[in-house]
């Protein structure tokens, strides 16, 4: 091994090592959202399993609790849109949001389920006071791309509990939503939701990735610096 063959692997090895750097650190990163996505889908799963608990204050994200007071099924709009697959097959529908009044506190918009479009079935609406379990949705707010609200039909499409409240004539409104949990009602609408949400988790696949590609370099390296090398 000669003095100038190691001069010319000097740079090539320089900028092998800072880009191995890079992709161990995002590979050690990835890890370490592993990690802190497990321990956050643990919380849901153990929050989904145990019994609601009585609303107060200001709850956080996707917390489970239980609220009671009048729905105001004159005030009813929906949100989004979404397909689900029916018994009469795949069908085009929407959430149902129904303002809830609360004796002494604001009134709290619910996202009673999914109700399709077409259906043959009408709408199961709970009269007197009622008891909803349900996980608390934080609001969202429409951003540049987001499908514009027509508050004429009641339509929206991004949940923020005070465009709506708004909309709907109400003066004081939770800031967050209730997102329904419980079983579908035979042949009945809404269907509420059935399970807490969980953000997905591919942080494995990522940490892989990147120290996959880690191993290939190192390996590529040196094959390129033996030929040099042997040249």
């Amino acid at each position: 091994m000669t003095r100038s063959s190691l001069r010319r692997l000097f740079w090539p090895t320089f900028g092998v090592l800072v880009m191995l750097l890079m992709l161990l650190g995002l590979g050690t990163w990835q890890v370490h959202r592993l990690h802190w996505k497990e321990a956050i889908l643990a919380e849901i799963a153990r929050a989904e399993a145990a019994p609601a608990v009585p609303l107060a204050g200001n709850p956080g994200p996707f917390t489970k609790v239980s609220v009671s007071g009048r729905l105001r099924n004159d005030l009813a709009a929906s949100y989004g849109a979404d397909v689900r697959d029916t018994a009469t097959g795949p069908q085009l529908g929407t959430y149902l949001i129904v303002p809830l009044e609360r004796a002494n506190e604001p009134t709290l918009l619910v996202d009673r389920g999914w109700v399709p479009d077409k259906r043959s079935g009408p709408i199961n609406e709970s009269h007197g006071t009622v008891s909803i379990a349900g996980y608390i949705h934080p609001a969202d707010h429409a951003g540049m791309f987001s499908a514009r609200d027509d508050p004429a039909t009641r339509t929206f499409y991004t949940l923020d509990p005070a465009t709506i409240g708004a909309a709907l004539g109400l003066k004081n409104v939770a800031p967050f939503i209730l997102i329904a949990l419980g079983p579908p009602p035979a042949e009945r609408y809404p269907e509420p939701a059935t399970h807490l949400p969980r953000p997905p988790n591919n942080h494995f696949i990522y940490a892989v990735t990147w120290y996959g590609l880690a191993f290939a370099l190192v390996v590529m390296f040196c094959v390129w610096a033996r030929g040099m090398l042997l040249a």
